[in-house]
């Protein structure tokens, strides 16, 4: 078993060919934290590697590195075995090196090839944009990635997915030698991730080298050829990804074995905290109707548009339904607004933190303590020891990793981004909380914190609803499991009857 501090000699197993970019000895440090020590990494044409570690392992790090945003304080950057300086993201553009991140930024009211080519449009005569060779040219982009969408459309009329396969095509659209996918699946469906496969297997054959970054295992296994592992900013193992399992690259992340993913729970819930019935929205969901008790996880599962988020935001008073009742510990009650919800109990951590949960101009102490400002103010001023007393007390609760509560949110991982929005709400002190998607784009060591937070917080009373789309998630915390198809409860589960195969057929109607 791997010790926190055993390092894993690296694999001389890796291609013996030809690098077409390469990491060498490089760190990097920020104030008050060294985020990356020594490390290396090699990408090869025509091969898929993929990049794993927990949250603040250094990932991120590298990727602004390979891109430009960052430069190394040591180690060199090789491009074809040749030192290569990355002053500015062009400079990596100019070398064929293109990223596409999980969350792009694209302009909805630009049209498609306008995104694409954003910065580099082709020019025609007195410098002005070439639109005809700028549509060709997109046109024949999408063609190549399989992307049926029209360059003249604008990119507000597309679907999440067919956006992705533009951020795609723009990454491709420099000529790129080296693609770098950073967690590409999180927004797709299974039928777009199958398709994104199929893209990657295409670029592998046109020779391209691609850097794969995704905490899910499965997919891991499924594409990479190569896999390199970094934790806590140091290089811990590389090889074939075919001399590995699941648990060694656990164990390699981690540094420890881990052995049992879900925390043991005694499962006793207590009384009825809230109570919904007939809950129904014009469009969005039917017939909606359970109870919650004190002490309980209550999963909620379904596909894609089965309505589960849909509903659980009208439940914090985000859109308003138009029929049903809501109880909290058995007296009715109107929830019309979100602060409606806190007063009465209910807080509600989206999926979307970085749009929803989180302010991620403002630092980490302001975000947490931001629902709760009346407990810490006083004749119209904050407190502000108070205010960083609480804010404090809730991001250690989580084990939040940053340099410091001043730290600006958007310059945490996404896992400590999530951590910050569930502190916020816990601060409130709420009778009910509504996790949707807890753990989405979390490493598996985060994802271990989350659940066993979740289990304390059930423990000490807390009633918990859990939205998730992962299915050894929903089995390994749920004491009952709701599932949704198309915006109704297709069934309610629990003890013996909480299997993958009961779930699937329940959420997919067969």
């Amino acid at each position: 078993m791997l010790k926190q501090t055993d390092k894993v000699v690296p694999s001389e197993k890796l291609p013996t060919g030809h690098a077409v970019l390469a990491l060498k000895g490089v760190t990097k440090t920020f104030p008050g934290v060294k985020a990356l020590s020594d490390v290396s990494l090699t990408l090869y044409p025509g091969t898929v590697t993929a990049l794993i570690g927990e949250n603040g392992a250094g990932k991120s790090t590298v990727v602004k590195i390979l891109t430009g945003i960052y430069q190394p304080d040591g180690g060199a950057i090789l491009v074809d075995a040749n030192p290569t300086v990355f002053s500015v993201p062009q400079a990596a553009a100019d070398n064929g090196v293109t990223a596409i991140h999980q969350e792009t930024v694209l302009f909805d009211e630009l049209s498609v090839a306008e995104n694409i080519f954003l910065g580099h449009a082709p020019r025609g005569s007195f410098g002005l944009i070439d639109v005809k060779t700028m549509m060709s040219k997109a046109r024949a982009l999408l063609d190549g990635i399989g992307a049926q969408i029209d360059p003249e459309h604008k990119l507000k009329d597309l679907g999440i997915a067919n956006k992705h396969l533009v951020a795609i095509a723009r990454a491709l659209s420099i000529d790129a030698r080296v693609v770098i996918m950073d967690e590409p699946t999180a927004a797709l469906s299974h039928k777009e991730i199958e398709e994104l496969y199929a893209l990657v297997e295409s670029l592998k054959a046109q020779g391209k080298a691609i850097l794969f970054i995704s905490h899910k295992f499965d997919e891991i296994f499924r594409i990479a050829d190569n896999y390199t592992v970094f934790r806590d900013g140091q290089l811990i193992g590389d090889g074939a990804i075919k001399d590995v399992s699941e648990a060694d690259l656990v164990k390699m992340m981690v540094g420890r074995d881990v052995s049992q993913i879900f925390p043991q729970r005694t499962r006793q819930p207590g009384k009825a905290v809230l109570k919904v019935q007939d809950y129904a929205h014009p469009t969005e969901f039917d017939g909606i109707g359970f109870e919650l008790r004190k002490g309980e996880i209550l999963g909620f599962y379904g596909l894609v548009g089965a309505g589960r988020s849909e509903f659980m935001q009208s439940l914090f008073g985000i859109t308003r339904p138009s029929a049903g009742s809501v109880e909290i510990e058995g007296a009715p009650v109107q929830i019309k607004s979100p602060a409606d919800a806190v007063a009465n109990g209910i807080v509600y951590v989206p999926e979307d933190r970085g749009q929803q949960g989180a302010i991620l101009d403002l630092p980490i102490f302001q975000n947490v303590t931001l629902p709760s400002l009346g407990r810490i103010s006083g004749n119209g001023f904050l407190r502000l020891a108070e205010e960083f007393k609480l804010a404090r007390e809730y991001t250690e609760r989580l084990d939040l990793r940053a340099a410091s509560l001043d730290t600006h949110v958007g310059n945490l991982s996404g896992g400590n981004q999530q951590k910050v929005v569930i502190a916020k709400w816990l601060a409130t002190q709420p009778k009910v909380i509504i996790l949707d998607e807890p753990t989405k784009g979390v490493d598996i060591g985060s994802k271990a914190a989350v659940h066993e937070f979740m289990a304390e917080l059930a423990a000490q009373g807390l009633a918990i609803i859990m939205v998730s789309s992962e299915i050894p998630e929903v089995l390994g915390m749920s004491d009952r499991v709701i599932v949704m198809r198309e915006g109704r409860m297709a069934a309610e589960l629990s003890g013996d009857d909480l299997q993958p195969e009961t779930l699937v057929r329940h959420a997919a109607g067969i």
